[in-house]
């Protein structure tokens, strides 16, 4: 069990859950009940967009970035799948609600796609604080550290948007996370001026609203529209299309072998 748990955790992206709950071992697994509501809620987005010539440009980044959020739950969920099945363990969650973050550093650290926050932590965010540390002093430390990691996140998506897109880097996305780098930062030293001054802090229902709409604001900016821009869009409408046709053309061909048997 610990050799095949160590081959399972290293080769798909879930974490196990230090403290699981106490649930019946014989209910579906999460993952795969995460994985079907995902399908099917990314199966509406892709349909409406079959009609996107009556939609608003801004109701169509609205579409994408639900797709994008719908098919990295999809794909995280089914990665999570062999663990919940083969281990029998209870993993961790990938997203812990988005929607309800309070800012800026909480959607990105607490909320948003948790096993590449773990990752970028461990790789990059903690060995650059510790450097850090020891050069400026404690209080500060986190500012270069949070600013690189989301650099280089955004080098790694630069290169998975150039693969997708089969064009030459824009470093639109790059930018993009340069930008969230430089508020999370602004949002680390304001939190420490105003605790140390004990002066007014926002609260939650207005620096989350505010938090979210800069990311939408700024994502519609730099990221989706580089998808938006290459067609990488209709190529996906036309893929699921093609994938529905599949799927109703062999449910006809096996209805109607069971009719003729």
């Amino acid at each position: 069990m610990g050799f095949s748990c160590f081959l399972l955790t290293a080769a798909f992206p879930f974490k196990i859950k230090q403290n699981p709950s106490k649930t019946n071992s014989k209910a579906l697994p999460n993952s795969i009940s995460e994985a079907s509501n995902k399908a099917m809620l990314l199966a509406l987005v892709l349909h409406c967009y079959n009609y996107k010539q009556y939609f608003h440009q801004q109701v169509l980044l609205t579409f994408y970035f639900l797709y994008s959020y719908f098919s990295i739950q999809l794909l995280l969920a089914v990665g999570a799948i062999p663990g919940e099945l083969i281990l029998g363990l209870e993993l961790e969650p990938q997203f812990n609600a988005p929607l309800l973050s309070t800012s800026l550093q909480d959607f990105w650290g607490h909320r948003w796609n948790l096993r590449v926050s773990d990752l970028l932590r461990a790789a990059i965010y903690d060995p650059l604080r510790h450097v850090t540390t020891r050069m400026i002093g404690p209080r500060w430390a986190s500012l270069p550290a949070v600013f690189v990691t989301f650099f280089i996140s955004g080098l790694v998506h630069e290169l998975l948007y150039h693969y997708i897109t089969r064009e030459s880097p824009t470093w639109e996305v790059t930018l993009f996370f340069v930008l969230q780098g430089m508020w999370v930062d602004m949002e680390i030293v304001l939190k420490k001026k105003m605790v140390a001054t004990n002066r007014f802090r926002l609260h939650r229902a207005v620096s989350g609203p505010l938090a979210l709409a800069y990311i939408a604001v700024t994502a519609a900016w730099l990221s989706y529209t580089q998808i938006l821009r290459h067609g990488i869009d209709e190529k996906i409408t036309r893929e699921f299309n093609l994938l529905v046709d599949f799927l109703n053309g062999t449910h006809s061909i096996l209805r109607r072998n069971l009719v003729l048997h």
